[in-house]
């Protein structure tokens, strides 16, 4: 996994579910996604670098979560 640094055009998201201090959670920059690549950084380090995860790897963890192939989270 390449770590990058989005640019200034990232549109950060978190869980809505995420604790409300903004500990433990990660964000998602979902409108870069075009690129091939989805941004995912540690939301208690906004300045910090980014994982860069492949679309199709991004599309394939959420559709495992949904499914209940991690646990209840």
């Amino acid at each position: 996994m390449p770590v990058i640094h989005p640019n200034r055009h990232a549109d950060w998201k978190k869980s809505s579910h995420s604790e409300g201090d903004g500990g433990n959670c990660v964000e998602v920059a979902l409108n870069l996604a075009v690129s091939g690549v989805v941004p995912v950084r540690d939301s208690k380090d906004r300045s910090g670098p980014a994982l860069g995860i492949s679309a199709s790897g991004w599309e394939s963890f959420i559709a495992a979560v949904q499914a209940g192939e991690f646990g209840e989270v």
